[in-house]
């Protein structure tokens, strides 16, 4: 049997003109909490970008990748924080009580706080070491015994790939002590051994006359090269000394062309590199005392 007073509320309640002129205005007041926040985030994130290449088209020359972290990172802050707001707002139109939630939400964050204190360590540090530009992706690092080119730099860790091969792994929050090897200039230095027969003299002359010609030669060296002098003397060798500023990381490779084309220079100008020599010593019968068979 069909309850007719359930059928008339039912009838009543579809038909309240008042209910639907309220459901109306809190539907259109989440849509247009929805579209505000959509506009803030997408205004937010253009001024944060716009923020960002300007400073890179400035005077001072940043790291892009840098810059591409450190916008992206406020990026979602920004829209994390509207679209919490935006939820907040929405849920007041519904009348459901948000400060319950806020206190409950407080309490949570506290507790998970406590529990994950290395977690938030490790981010506030990463985002330190990004917007301070202690390094980025690319350098050349040296972090506590690891070292090599750092691959990627998150909130949480940093990679670094070291030149044989291996990625170290470091919670952001561990990196107490960073030698950035990619900030300033290298030096690249090359000893050059000579006999002592050489004349010094002369092979500086030479040294200097080859010096002259590197910059052009090596796009990588900034300041024209240096002979130091004699660095040092050995039993068997002079050892003379070469530095020459290059740009930053280039100076092993500077390096190792340097010594092949100076070797090449020498030994055209008949300057004689030092190498181990052995002297054989003949002995007559007549001798009494035994004679130094070899020397080198």
């Amino acid at each position: 049997m069909v309850n007719l007073d359930a059928v008339e509320d039912t009838k009543n309640a579809i038909l309240d003109e008042a209910m639907w002129i309220e459901i109306g205005k809190v539907l259109l007041e989440v849509v247009l909490i929805a579209v505000i926040a959509g506009i803030v985030v997408r205004v937010a994130k253009a001024l944060i970008r716009r923020t960002f290449s300007v400073q890179i088209k400035g005077p001072l020359k940043y790291n892009g990748r840098r810059h591409q972290t450190l916008s992206k990172l406020l990026e979602n802050v920004v829209a994390y924080v509207v679209y919490f707001i935006a939820i907040i707002t929405i849920l007041a139109a519904f009348d459901i009580d948000i400060r319950g939630l806020i206190a409950g939400a407080g309490v949570l964050g506290l507790a998970v706080g406590f529990g994950a204190q290395n977690l938030v360590r490790d981010v506030i540090t990463g985002f330190f070491i990004i917007f301070e530009d202690q390094f980025s992706v690319g350098d050349y690092v040296r972090i506590g015994q690891a070292e090599g080119t750092v691959e990627e730099i998150g909130l949480r860790t940093t990679k670094v790939l070291a030149w044989t091969g291996e990625v170290f792994i470091f919670p952001n929050g561990n990196v107490t002590e960073v030698v950035n090897f990619s900030i300033h200039n290298s030096i690249a230095v090359v000893d050059v051994n000579i006999s002592h027969d050489s004349d010094i003299a002369k092979v500086e002359s030479l040294i200097q006359e080859f010096l002259g010609t590197l910059q052009d030669k090596y796009e990588q060296i900034i300041k024209p090269a240096e002979l130091l002098g004699v660095q040092n003397l050995t039993t068997t060798e002079v050892v003379m000394r070469i530095t020459a500023e290059t740009l930053p990381m280039q100076h092993f490779a500077v390096a190792r062309a340097m010594r092949r084309d100076l070797k090449e220079f020498l030994d055209q100008r008949g300057v004689e590199i030092p190498y181990p020599r052995m002297v054989m010593v003949q002995r007559s019968p007549g001798d009494s005392e035994s004679p130094a068979i070899a020397k080198k």
